[in-house]
């Protein structure tokens, strides 16, 4: 368990100080008392400063941008390391802002470690927007790929001066002309047919992938793989009716999929206000889910947790971690802690993380892996561990120069886990 912060040790113990005055009915300020108090101060706050802090602190080695197009916006990527060590990375590409009808599904790869990475391919093109980025590999070695396709960018060509209007500036007209001509090429029949959320599926290593299938859910990070070879989707009904969110299991590498469980909402609160889910299976076999809590009536974003102890039958309610960060990437280390990192999307913009070491039930004080974002436009950070340790954060991230978003990068470490 995580020791208490330093500075709550020397309040906690001026409070003790504070009471015994008190009690002996000797005045805090007389000149009798006050010397003994100075040094017992003096001394308390000597000792507890010489206390190791436990809190982990990640020790960045750098920080880049990994994409290779400034003239495009990248967005919402999920990294994956494989069994032979390779690193891929899917996102949105080619895109022309947050919301565009041009975003197309793309892949990146690196053969060493992240230090250089390949130009990108595409997975999945559309006649609509493609977006949020998934992947994992099955323990058989195929990689599945998850997106999801949708119309929300009509909604601005329709009203520019909501949000392109200021994005854009005195270049909008240029810019609504591009989008206009992308709708012509399809009825909005077929383009309302285009909805949906999608899995694509490679046997080769990423060298070719299927046609695209339906998904049962989608999240931005996709399917875990549990280490009894079957995959867990943890995600939302997107574009049904009530948008139900919960957990799906595959045993047959990702062709099929059952729900285990629909996830209920806290009382008082609805599907509408749950988004972006991820999960993680812990060391003892716990199985965590956690999710973004924001939408109308809701005042705070934040994450909330369940967890389930039998398989994912049966799931606690949701509750707080005190996280006020968004989305989480969870991932276990291979000491067995489990990490989450999340985009923190309040001055200072960037990239922040907590560790478990008891299975999810505490997280640790938050750490910072980045705080220098110039806007709230970034995150969705996803992060793989190095068969050294080292671990590698990638989020995509608005510079302060331009509106196209960036694909970044972060090396760094933590401190072992006490009992290694």
């Amino acid at each position: 368990m995580f020791m208490r912060k330093t500075h709550q040790s020397v309040l906690n113990g001026i409070d003790r100080l504070a009471f015994l005055c008190i009690h002996l009915k000797v005045h805090l300020f007389t000149f009798r008392i006050l010397p003994l108090l100075l040094f017992a101060i003096l001394h308390l706050v000597t000792v507890v400063a010489s206390q190791p802090d436990s809190s982990p602190k990640a020790e960045v080695v750098d920080v880049r941008t990994i994409s290779h197009s400034p003239e495009d916006y990248h967005g919402w990527p999920t990294l994956t390391r494989l069994q032979n060590g390779r690193l891929m990375v899917v996102y949105s590409g080619n895109r022309d802002y947050h919301v565009c009808p041009f975003g197309r599904l793309e892949l990146i790869v690196s053969e060493d470690d992240g230090k250089n990475w390949s130009s990108p391919r595409v997975l999945l093109d559309s006649i609509i927007d493609v977006r949020d980025g998934g992947l994992v590999e099955t323990q058989k070695g195929t990689l599945l790929a998850t997106t999801f396709t949708s119309l929300a960018y009509q909604g601005h060509l329709n009203n520019p001066e909501r949000l392109l209007a200021k994005a854009f500036g005195d270049d909008l007209p240029a810019h609504l002309d591009a989008w206009r001509q992308a709708e012509l090429g399809s009825s909005q029949e077929e383009k309302e047919a285009d909805v949906g959320s999608w899995l694509l599926r490679s046997e080769d290593g990423g060298r070719t992938w299927s046609e695209r299938v339906p998904a049962p859910c989608n999240s931005p990070h996709g399917p875990i793989l549990m280490r009894d070879g079957r995959l867990l989707y943890a995600g939302k009904e997107l574009w049904q009716e009530d948008e139900k969110i919960g957990v799906w299991v595959s045993d047959d590498d990702g062709r099929t999929w059952e729900l285990l469980s629909y996830l209920a909402p806290r009382e008082g609160e609805s599907n509408a206000v749950l988004h972006e889910l991820h999960a993680v299976e812990a060391e003892d076999g716990t199985l965590i889910v956690q999710a973004r809590l924001s939408g109308a009536g809701i005042k705070e974003k934040k994450t909330l947790q369940t967890e389930s102890h039998d398989g994912g039958s049966t799931w606690t309610q949701f509750h707080e971690i005190g996280v006020t960060g968004y989305p989480t990437h969870l991932a276990r280390l291979a000491d067995g802690r489990l990490l989450m990192t999340y985009s923190y999307r309040k001055r200072p913009y960037g990239i922040r993380g907590k560790i478990s070491d008891d299975n999810g039930k505490t997280w640790s004080e938050e750490f910072i892996i980045y705080a220098d974002g110039p806007t709230w436009d970034l995150g969705y950070p996803s992060t793989a561990e190095l068969s050294d340790g080292t671990l590698i954060t990638v989020w995509y991230e608005v510079p302060e120069d331009t509106k196209k978003a960036a694909l970044r990068q972060a090396r760094w470490t933590l401190p072992k886990a006490i009992n290694e």
